[in-house]
């Protein structure tokens, strides 16, 4: 089937998928997931709608440019598409106000450190920096997310959004939380009690609990408002390189790089 070519509509198929605006939405975060694209019959299937709508859908991106066909009849996103995602990423006044900072602690740890905000119940990496070529690299990616009771700046962020320690307990107990790693905690207290202690010494630990070997320490960044964290800022290591220990004793060095390019990690105080 070329480009050009419509899909004729299938009467006894029903078409009960998204509508509008929200079925174009839909193929496209679903073709954001599949970097080696998609077929029309695959993006039918995830979509759950008809296949002539897939077809509308797929026609209405490729006229913006946001997506494209390949010649074995695939559908993958347009450059247009990560033109725009790039563009946006880079104009962040948050990444562009932390990124400094994130060179700066790679380079005096020599370890990778991340910007994090909170999404609902996961963490969103939105800047990151590795250390010099050579060394070993993270699975963490600009852009990508991790359930946030399991990392350090996940940790850091809920810290913050609760008011009271039975607050925590209860959103901890509100649903599984998956054992990722022997050290991940899921215990409903056990994970308040991390929170209430994260929010009382300014910084939160993630000891091997989202990757087996990779443990890191997590601070509040406080860019926009004098009390409320914008994200969390994170230092992570592998574990036999440097110790959780070496990485806590550290949390002074790591305010004083951040104080050195004017980014707060502490609320500040009345008086």
């Amino acid at each position: 089937m070329s480009e050009s070519e419509s899909v004729p509509v299938d009467p006894s198929v029903s078409d009960a998928g998204p509508v509008g605006a929200e079925r174009v939405l839909t193929v496209l975060v679903e073709l954001a997931k599949e970097p080696e694209g998609l077929s029309l019959d695959e993006l039918t299937k995830r979509v759950g709608a008809a296949k002539p709508t897939v077809h509308r859908a797929l026609g209405s991106l490729a006229r913006l440019g946001l997506a494209n066909r390949l010649a074995r009849g695939r559908y993958v996103l347009g450059d247009e598409f990560l033109r725009l995602a790039f563009l946006h990423q880079d104009r962040r006044p948050d990444r562009a106000r932390v990124e400094p900072l994130l060179e700066a602690l790679t380079a005096t740890f020599g370890e990778t450190s991340h910007y994090a905000v909170l999404d609902g119940d996961d963490v969103v990496y939105r800047a990151k920096r590795d250390p010099a070529e050579g060394a070993v690299r993270l699975t963490s990616t600009v852009g990508g997310r991790n359930p946030a009771y399991r990392t350090g700046v996940g940790k850091m962020l809920l810290a913050w959004r609760f008011e009271s320690f039975e607050e925590a307990e209860h959103w901890a107990a509100s649903e599984p939380r998956e054992q990722k790693t022997p050290t991940t905690l899921t215990a409903p207290r056990a994970l308040a009690t991390a929170l209430q202690e994260a929010r009382e010494r300014g910084y939160a630990t993630d000891d091997q609990e989202s990757e087996p070997g990779v443990n890191c320490i997590a601070l509040p960044v406080f860019l926009d408002s004098p009390q409320v964290p914008t994200g969390a800022l994170s230092v992570s290591a592998l574990a036999f390189r440097t110790p959780l220990g070496e990485l806590t004793d550290a949390v002074e060095r790591i305010r004083a790089i951040a104080d050195e390019h004017h980014v707060r990690t502490r609320p500040e105080t009345d008086g």
